[in-house]
C-alpha cells in the first residue's frame, strides 16, 4: 500500500488507511450478525471477539469508549456499536452495511416464524433447535465479561463501580440510566481531581500496529468524524427524512385504518424514550402492546420473546412479531397477511432507522473528545458500569435460559427474580456447562461451541429427551 493511494483523510479508489476493504467488512458484519445470539450481552460479546480479539480492527480502549457512548442512548444498544464501528472504519457505506448487515438475519426469521406463528401457531420445534445454542451463547457472555472486565477494570475504583452497578440492577432493581449517570459522574470527578484510576486499559503490544492497543484503525482521529456544524445538519436532515418519511406514507397511504398509524407513532416514540437497554424496552413495549393496545396476549409476547432469544439479531428485534401480529388482526382492507408484513417492518424500520441517527450526530463529537480526561473519566466509569450490567444479563439470560418458571421477589428493598427450582431443565444446564469448559477450560472457538451445542440440542430433540 503505497502512500500515493492512501491519504490521511481516507481512502483513495476504495483504498483505506487501515488496509480494511469494505467487501471484506460486509463478510465480517455478516459473520457477526449471523452468530449474534442471546440478547445485547451475546452480541457485544461476539463483536469484541471477531472485531478487537480476532480481527484487531480497533483497540480495546476505542472499542469501550464506543461502548460507553452507545450505552447512554435510547434504543438497540448493540446495533448502535455495530454502527459506530463500521462508520469510524469506511464512513456511511461501512454504517450502513454494519447496521444494516445486523439486522438482516433477524429480520428473515422473524418475518418466517411470525408467519408460521399467526397460521399454524406455536412454534415449538424452533426452541427445540436452539436449546443447545442458548447454552453457548450464555458461555460466549460469561468469556466476554471475563474478558472486557480483566482490561476494563484496572483499579479498585473501577472493579468496585462494576460490583455496585451489578448490585443495584440485581438486586434492587435500580433503572439503568441512574446507575449510567451515577457512574459518568463519578468517572468526571475522579478524572477531573487528577485520579488515574478512571483510565480504560487495554493490552499493550497485542492489537493493532505498532505495538500498540489502537488497533488497524490506529490512533489518530479519522477525517470524516471531525465534527463540524454543517456535516450534523446534513446527517440530521437525511436520517430525519428516511426515519420519519416512510412512516408518514404508509400511514397516509395504507388501506389498514389506523392500526398502521399507531404502529408507526407507538414505535417512533419508544424509539425516542426507551433508555436502559433491550430489557427495559421490553419491559415498556411489553405493558403498552398488551394492556394499551391490545395487539396481542402476555403468552403471545412471551412467544415473541422467545423467538427474538433464539434467532441471530438484536433482542429486540421482537419489535417485529408484535408489528406483525397488530397488522394482522387488523388489516383493513389488506390481506392479513400482507398487512402483518407491512406492520412487522413498520415497526422494525421505526425501531432501528433512528439508531443511524443518534449514532450520525454523537459519534463525531464522541471521538474528537476521546482524549479529553474528564470526559474520558465519565466514560470510564460508564464502562465500568456496564460490565457490571452485562453480567446482570448473564445472570438473567442464565435464569430464563436454565428455568421454565421465575417469581419475582419484591421486600426489604429487595427487587429480583428467583427461580422456580423444579422447573429447572436439566439439558439445558448440562449444554451450558458443557460449553463453559469448552470455551474457558480448552479454549474452544465460538463457531465450533456454537455448532456441537447446536447439534446436541437437535440431537436431545430427536431422540425425545427435550
Amino acid at each position: 500500500m503505497t502512500g500515493a493511494a492512501v491519504t490521511s483523510a481516507g481512502p483513495v479508489r476504495g483504498i483505506y488507511r487501515h488496509g480494511v476493504t469494505l467487501r471484506e467488512a460486509s463478510r465480517v458484519w455478516l459473520r457477526v450478525a449471523g452468530l449474534s445470539f442471546g440478547g445485547p450481552a451475546g452480541q457485544i460479546a461476539v463483536m469484541h471477539r471477531i472485531i478487537v480479539d480476532e480481527k484487531k480492527w480497533v483497540g480495546e480502549k476505542r472499542f469501550l469508549h464506543a461502548l460507553s457512548y452507545c450505552m447512554l442512548l435510547p434504543g438497540p444498544e448493540a446495533h448502535q456499536l455495530a454502527i459506530y464501528i463500521g462508520w469510524l472504519m469506511h464512513r456511511w457505506p461501512g454504517a450502513i452495511i454494519a447496521g444494516g448487515l445486523f439486522v438482516l438475519p433477524g429480520i428473515v426469521s422473524i418475518m418466517a416464524l411470525s408467519v408460521v406463528y399467526a397460521a399454524y401457531g406455536g412454534v415449538p420445534l424452533i426452541a427445540a433447535l436452539f436449546l443447545g445454542l442458548k447454552g453457548a451463547v450464555l458461555a460466549i457472555v460469561l468469556h466476554a465479561v471475563h474478558r472486557v472486565g480483566s482490561r476494563a477494570l484496572r483499579s479498585r475504583a473501577m472493579l468496585a463501580l462494576a460490583a455496585l452497578a451489578f448490585v443495584g440492577i440485581f438486586f434492587f432493581a435500580v433503572p439503568f440510566p441512574l446507575i449510567v449517570i451515577a457512574a459518568g459522574v463519578i468517572g468526571f470527578i475522579g478524572a477531573r481531581s487528577g485520579s488515574a484510576a478512571f483510565q480504560v486499559g487495554g493490552d499493550h503490544g497485542e492489537a493493532g500496529t505498532g505495538g500498540s492497543d489502537e488497533g488497524l484503525l490506529g490512533a489518530e482521529l479519522p477525517e470524516h468524524a471531525r465534527p463540524t456544524l454543517a456535516r450534523a445538519l446534513r446527517v440530521s436532515a437525511l436520517w430525519l427524512a428516511l426515519w420519519l418519511g416512510p412512516v408518514l406514507l404508509i400511514g397516509l397511504t395504507s388501506s389498514g385504518g389506523t392500526v398502521f398509524a399507531d404502529i408507526g407513532t407507538f414505535f417512533c416514540k419508544m424509539a425516542v424514550v426507551t433508555f436502559g437497554g433491550a430489557y427495559a424496552v421490553l419491559a415498556y413495549m411489553a405493558q403498552r402492546a398488551v394492556e394499551t393496545y391490545g395487539w396481542l396476549k402476555p403468552g403471545e409476547m412471551l412467544d415473541g420473546l422467545g423467538m427474538a432469544e433464539t434467532t441471530p439479531g438484536p433482542l429486540i428485534m421482537v419489535v417485529q412479531f408484535v408489528g406483525f401480529l397488530a397488522a394482522y388482526r387488523a388489516p383493513g382492507a389488506l390481506p392479513p397477511m400482507l398487512a402483518g408484513a407491512l406492520g412487522g417492518l413498520l415497526a422494525t424500520w421505526c425501531t432501528f432507522v433512528p439508531c443511524f441517527l443518534w449514532i450520525g450526530l454523537g459519534a463525531p463529537f464522541i471521538e474528537r473528545l476521546r482524549d479529553n480526561k474528564p470526559l474520558s473519566g465519565a466514560l470510564a466509569g460508564i464502562t465500568a458500569a456496564v460490565v457490571g450490567v452485562i453480567l446482570n444479563l448473564a445472570i438473567w439470560f442464565a435464569l430464563h435460559s436454565w428455568f421454565h418458571e421465575a417469581h419475582r421477589v419484591k421486600d426489604f428493598g429487595f427487587s429480583l427474580d428467583l427461580p422456580v427450582l423444579h422447573s429447572l431443565d436439566p439439558w439445558a444446564l448440562l449444554l451450558s456447562l458443557a460449553a463453559m469448559i469448552a470455551i474457558f477450560r480448552f479454549k474452544a472457538g465460538m463457531i465450533p461451541t456454537l455448532l456441537a451445542c447446536s447439534a446436541a440440542g437437535v440431537l436431545l430433540h430427536l431422540v425425545g429427551l427435550v
